[in-house]
């Protein structure tokens, strides 16, 4: 099986080539948990791929799910409702992520099949792949790579590709 392989060391690799990329501020952990602001540990599927049209002449090229951003998209991570991790549009009464954002950063973003099947209530939530900030400074618990990287892991990637974070 062909999985994108994520170190504690800030390095995915994939289809013989490394890649550097960012994780969360809390670290790489096993016992994952809502606010802590670390990556999980394990193998999650790719679910869906968000694209912002505005910012990107077509939707990537890739064998898995894509959707358009509106503005009114957000991931609710309030572990109070029955919402929790999953994709909501705003408002949202809730305590949630606005997708559409003023920065770059999730001008794409990739899904993943963490705490979604079903969703525990903070076990952690919106687990994605993203673009990286300037620096490849921490995250909220994502993993972050430049855009064209990003880009290119979704053209060869296919439905069998998982994800696995190693500690």
């Amino acid at each position: 099986m062909n999985n994108i392989l994520v170190s504690s060391n800030g390095v995915l690799s994939f289809g013989g080539k490394a890649y550097r990329c960012a994780l969360g501020k809390g670290g790489v952990r096993s016992d994952k948990a809502e606010g802590d602001g670390a990556t999980p540990v394990g193998c999650f599927p790719i679910r869906k791929v968000f694209y912002r049209p505005d910012r990107s002449a077509h939707a990537p090229l890739t064998v898995f799910p894509t959707q358009a951003l509106l503005q009114d998209d957000g991931w609710s991570d309030d572990v109070h409702l029955p919402e929790y991790n999953t994709f909501v549009k705003l408002p949202y009464g809730g305590s949630h992520e606005k997708l559409w954002r003023d920065d770059h950063l999730y001008d794409l973003i990739v899904t993943l099949g963490y705490n979604d099947d079903p969703p525990i209530a903070g076990k952690g939530s919106a687990i994605f792949m993203h673009i990286a900030r300037e620096g490849y400074t921490p995250t909220a618990g994502c993993i972050a790579l430049f855009q064209e990287d990003l880009l290119e892991i979704l053209k060869t990637a296919t439905t069998e590709t998982r994800v696995c974070i190693e500690e």
